[in-house]
């Protein structure tokens, strides 16, 4: 008896592992097809890096251009970026696989709170990027070369920029993700909406610490993060309670209880 019961759970991991292998596959190939499709077809890996490069154009003295210090830097720094723009447009997909490996696992109360946060989870991902492209970098860049000393010139190298932007797009990214964080610690009973509010004031200092160590040194992009921090946190707050509602177990639910 024991021995079978070991071989099924053998069996059991082996077939997860192989689950997990699929869905790796499929979150891969399509962040794949996604890279060739902008590389190959359209806009291509120099429009793609230009759009990229231009908060920091606009924000440039007169002429100035950005430099390569690299040999193969002109042609890697581009397809990198191809890369990150496909992730971000497959991103839905690569979620939908993970809620798809562990949808099994869930009861039927539990897959209706899956599907929004991996729809909501993608947006706020999209939306954090979005906000710290088209309104912090143009403030912090303009910001940082009205305070460069004039008897310099400024020249960016395309290397450090890109790691710059993307240290910065992912730090919007995941912390725009706050309201999704509060939610599933209230659904999941590890926190109570009130005790939420109680800890109100430390999430507040908590942000402004956050934003101070993965932004510039800089107090507008430090506030461009915080701000939007605690604004999203008081978002969770409001939907918590109409996610629990809508993904309450039936033995859960006062009405049901009580007509049993």
């Amino acid at each position: 008896m024991a021995e079978e019961s070991q071989a099924g759970a053998q069996d059991t991991f082996i077939s997860h592992l192989v689950e997990l292998r699929s869905r790796l596959v499929k979150a891969v190939a399509v962040v794949l097809l996604v890279f060739i499709a902008l590389a190959a077809v359209w806009p291509g890996p120099a429009a793609l890096y230009d759009f990229i490069a231009r908060p920091m154009m606009i924000a440039l003295p007169g002429d100035a251009k950005m430099i390569a210090t690299g040999v193969i830097t002109p042609f890697l720094v581009p397809m990198k970026v191809t890369l990150l723009v496909a992730f971000i447009i497959a991103l839905p997909w690569v979620l939908y696989q993970v809620w798809a490996f562990v949808a099994p696992g869930l009861y039927a109360h539990e897959k209706r709170l899956v599907a929004p946060l991996v729809i909501s989870s993608s947006l706020l991902f999209i939306f954090g990027v979005a906000f710290c492209y088209f309104l912090v970098f143009g403030k912090v860049f303009r910001f940082i070369y009205d305070f460069a000393p004039k008897s310099i010139t400024v020249a960016p190298d395309i290397e450090n920029y890109l790691d710059f932007v993307m240290s910065m797009c992912l730090a919007f990214g995941v912390t725009f993700e706050v309201p999704v964080v509060v939610v599933v610690l209230v659904r999941m009973n590890l926190m109570t909406v009130e005790k939420l509010k109680a800890i109100r004031p430390y999430v507040i200092v908590g942000a402004f610490i956050i934003a101070a160590i993965v932004t510039p040194p800089d107090i507008m992009s430090q506030l461009f993060l915080a701000i939007p921090m605690c604004l999203l946190f008081e978002i969770g707050l409001l939907a918590a309670p109409f996610f629990v509602r809508a993904t309450r177990a039936p033995e859960e639910n006062p009405e049901g209880s009580s007509g049993g």
